[in-house]
């Protein structure tokens, strides 16, 4: 029986599929979901999450955030989630260097724009660790 993995961003959904395991980036380390997996609610932390259906395997770099087991579905509600295909390198780079200024004036930002500006590299970093190591 398949899994149901569902990933959902502020944005809207970006991933809707039965799979046959997933892996997740959990604050406690990599947590592996077959079908018939005990009820779980764990915390993410930016990373890659890993995706099996048959023979294939995908990756999608992804942001902090909660995901829920029960049953056989699995539900991902992440600040941010991409699909290695579609990640920019340089694009990503730049808003390292943007988010990396910005931090420069941290004692006159607001907290939550500093906390904001943080999740910003840890994604970015999780995506350019992601694109690197699978590139070579």
């Amino acid at each position: 029986m398949p899994l149901l993995l569902e990933i959902v961003t502020p944005e809207g959904r970006v991933y809707s599929d039965t799979v046959d395991t997933v892996v997740l980036p959990t604050a406690q380390g990599e947590i592996g979901i077959l079908p018939g997996h005990l009820p779980v609610l764990t915390q993410l932390e930016a990373g890659e999450l890993r995706v099996q259906k048959g023979n294939t395997q995908e990756s999608l770099a992804c942001g902090r955030g909660f995901a829920e087991i029960a049953g056989d579905k699995v539900s991902v509600l992440a600040e941010q989630a991409i699909n290695i295909a579609a990640i920019d390198e340089s694009a990503v780079e730049n808003a390292v260097r943007r988010a990396e200024e910005a931090l420069k004036e941290k004692q006159t930002l607001a907290p939550d724009e500093v906390e904001r500006l943080e999740g910003v590299m840890r994604f970015a970093y999780a995506q350019l660790d992601l694109k690197r190591r699978r590139r070579g």
